[in-house]
């Protein structure tokens, strides 16, 4: 019988001493979830192949989505990239530790599992103490894509990833809940103009005020087989439940319209119908389920309560997931609409 994971839990009198252990696992070439400031990310040696082989196994993930290699410090940019612009080092200086993604020309100490068989590396370093002491006690930089099974929504606590990965990784440390909620921002830094590839709490606004001009190429849509994803979050089905969702987009009062006969057309099925929407449309639109994403104005508390309520709609047997598309979409606004589009089987634009 497999054995099952280890749980290191933050606050726990034994947490330093797990810690340590998770540092071993790491340098002995195993796996470990670890919280990050954005989500839960599961990690393993960045420079070893075999160890990073084991998070695609254990996630189910495509060989060609690259990874994310977490750093504790800026001087580790020079060991594992080359090139690194003026402008780069002006965002690290900017917004790290923080959640932020930079896309460099790799050195060839970075095996090909970890850049997905590109000639290039994503490297951010994460606001989180936890994942900062882990990657000091391990002494190597951590490749970390999401700790969840891929393709599903990502997680935001220590629960969501010993759902998915219980027996299947070698340890967690459990944090708590992460701040943000929605993954980091990721630029490509490898031509003259910065290039957005996935929207984050970090906007392109805010990139754009740091180092002058930015292009947007990222869509929010699933690239194609043939397409090649140069960011994590770009390729294949991403944050999507068991449950079939649909997300509903337009002026307010057509929303709730269609939200309500969508509900009412279920019901006459004799199917279930969970609703995951604003504090305003819940005053107004009913159904068997109700999860909040926050005030229609505040898109942040979207951002935290995204993935949270998708897990908890998911395990509630019903049969449709209707996401209301009312929310405010400027800021992080736009980057949880990007993952709202990429989990909805359907979009409606009313």
């Amino acid at each position: 019988m497999k054995s099952r994971t280890l749980v290191f839990k933050s606050g726990d009198k034994d947490f330093e001493a797990g810690l340590s252990r998770a540092a071993d696992i790491i340098r002995e070439g195993g796996t470990v979830a670890f919280p990050t400031e954005t989500v839960y990310g599961l990690g393993a040696d960045a420079l070893k192949a075999d160890a990073v082989h084991k998070i695609f196994k254990a996630k189910g993930r495509p060989a060609d989505n690259p990874l994310i290699v977490h750093i504790a410090n800026a001087d580790q940019c020079s060991e594992l990239a080359e090139a690194i612009s003026a402008d780069a080092i002006k965002l690290m200086e900017t917004f790290w530790p923080g959640p932020l993604t930079l896309i460099l020309k790799a050195k060839d100490i970075v095996p090909d599992v970890t850049t997905g068989g590109l000639n290039t590396v994503g490297l951010r370093m994460p606001d989180n103490p936890v994942a900062l002491e882990l990657i000091r006690r391990s002494d190597t930089p951590i490749a970390a894509p999401s700790a969840n099974t891929s393709g599903s929504p990502s997680p935001t606590t220590a629960d969501h990833v010993f759902h998915d990965l219980d027996g299947k990784i070698d340890a967690i440390l459990d944090g708590g809940a992460t701040d943000i909620g929605l993954e980091s921002t990721v630029v490509d830094m490898t031509s003259d103009i910065p290039t957005v590839l996935r929207p984050g709490q970090i906007t392109a606004e805010d990139i754009r005020k740091c180092v002058g001009d930015v292009r947007i190429g990222y869509a929010d849509r699933t690239l194609e087989e043939d397409e090649i994803a140069r960011s994590p979050g770009m390729k294949y089905t991403h944050y999507s439940p068991k449950t079939k969702v649909i997300l509903i987009e337009g002026q307010i009062k057509d929303v709730h319209k269609a939200m309500t006969e969508i509900v009412y057309d279920c019901h006459k099925e004799g199917e279930r119908v969970g609703i995951f929407v604003t504090d305003e449309t819940a005053k107004v639109v009913n159904a068997d389920e109700t999860y909040s994403l926050g005030k229609r104005n505040m898109p942040s508390q979207a951002a935290r309560s995204i993935f949270m309520g998708l897990r908890h709609l998911d395990d509630k047997e019903i049969d449709l997931i209707i996401v209301d598309g009312t929310l405010e979409k400027e800021g992080i606004g736009a980057a949880v609409f990007n993952r709202l589009r990429k989990a909805a089987d359907r979009i409606i634009n009313v």
